[in-house]
């Protein structure tokens, strides 16, 4: 690593100081949302390469098979009455959380597809790939005053791959969900079992069971400032009857939230709940979110639309609010952090990225287990498929 360090050195000074800081990981990222006002960053819309679906039983499929079809109740007649607690405990399937994917799912249709990616596999040797789930959490980190996360970062053939890792205090507060946050959950699951048809034009049936392994997942293409990347997330359902049947704009976001009574509520519901919502719709381009407001019985008695691109709108003039630059700026500034500290291309070195409210982020080098992610069929069929290993792009390229 030194005589390298000490080329760049001598080619490079601006480059140079913040790769050798980082490479002794004395460096860390600050976070404070002052930092990142200004204007909002390049974003490039997003594009639609493909999806797979996830089966009842977990099992990967590279089509469309799990997509479900918007099918709201009609406008015109009295609202909507949906039992959330229906079917719970006795017709619900969790998904088992102690089984960690990382990123299998994404690997797996990336091998599949990687030779039909646009600008071909050079493309791939400068880009991010990861959930889109990932990226939310750095988009809201500004502002995020509770939980902390860490990102498990490595380089091979040229991509920087992120996958997160659960952190102790993640995990422990999982393993003791108390029984109210689960029966919450379920509803979550639920309500879009009465908001979704398996065929477009059919009509929900929500007597069936809640089997939350089942997944439809959309592979995107974007690019933020200047780092290309690819990134999958799960999306609810697709409407028939959007202006435009294009992915992701004919997407729609399910989401329920209990009715609020007063100003304030709405107030810190705009704050806190309505920037995690605008964050992991507006990374994949799904234009809205339609949210089901239940009561306390567990009934959800209105629905509401909120248009990604207004979301803003509700905390605009609020000084405790949140702004789309800062958190987008912020992200941005994390990719440029990551990518220029995970400089060594070996799938199993592991720069972990953590971080807890109130401060930087910090980063450390690991090898091996238990933080290496990219998976050994992975790593081989990528590796036996390339004449040669494309050479790591600089930050200014």
């Amino acid at each position: 690593m030194e005589p390298r360090g000490t080329k760049r050195r001598t080619e490079k000074l601006e480059v140079a100081e913040p790769r050798n800081k980082l490479a002794y990981s004395t460096s860390s990222l600050p976070t404070e949302p002052a930092l990142y006002s200004g204007p909002f960053p390049f974003y490039r819309r997003p594009s639609e390469l493909g999806c797979f679906s996830l089966d009842a039983q977990r099992q990967y499929h590279g089509d469309a098979r799990a997509l479900r079809y918007y099918s709201p109740p009609p406008t015109n007649g009295p609202g909507p009455e949906f039992d959330l607690r229906d079917g719970y405990p006795d017709r619900y399937l969790p998904r088992d959380e102690e089984v960690r994917e990382g990123l299998d799912h994404l690997l797996r249709w990336l091998l599949e597809h990687r030779g039909q990616l646009e600008g071909g596999p050079g493309w791939l040797a400068g880009a991010i790939v990861t959930w889109r789930g990932h990226l939310t959490k750095l988009l809201t980190t500004p502002y995020e005053r509770q939980e902390g996360w860490q990102l498990a970062a490595s380089r091979f053939q040229g991509t920087l791959y992120l996958s997160e890792v659960e952190t102790p205090a993640a995990r422990a507060q999982r393993l003791a969900r108390p029984p109210l946050l689960r029966e919450l959950m379920y509803m979550g699951y639920k309500f879009e079992q009465y908001m979704c048809a398996d065929k477009p034009g059919g009509s929900p049936d929500p007597s069936g069971e809640v089997n939350t392994n089942v997944a439809f997942c959309s592979v995107l293409r974007s690019r933020l400032g200047n780092h290309p990347l690819l990134f999958s997330g799960e999306v609810d359902c697709t409407d028939p009857q959007a202006p435009s049947t294009q992915p992701p704009t004919c997407y729609v976001e399910l989401k329920t939230s209990k009715e609020m009574y007063s100003p304030g509520q709405w107030r810190s519901f705009y704050r806190h709940k309505l920037l995690k919502w605008w964050a992991q719709s507006f990374l994949p381009g799904v234009p809205k979110v339609v949210a089901g407001f239940r009561n306390p019985e567990g009934f959800v008695c209105s629905l509401k639309t909120f248009p990604t691109m207004e979301m803003f709108e509700h905390v605009r003039n609020d000084r405790d609010g949140w702004n789309p630059s800062v958190c987008m700026n912020f992200c941005a500034a994390f990719l440029s952090f990551a990518q220029s500290t995970v400089v060594q291309d070996d799938s199993r070195l592991v720069h972990l990225f953590s971080w807890e409210p109130g401060s930087p982020v910090t980063v450390s080098v690991h090898r091996d287990a238990p933080y290496a992610f990219l998976p050994m069929w992975y790593v081989e069929a990528m590796t036996q498929d390339l004449p040669s290993v494309p050479k790591t792009p600089s930050p200014t390229e």
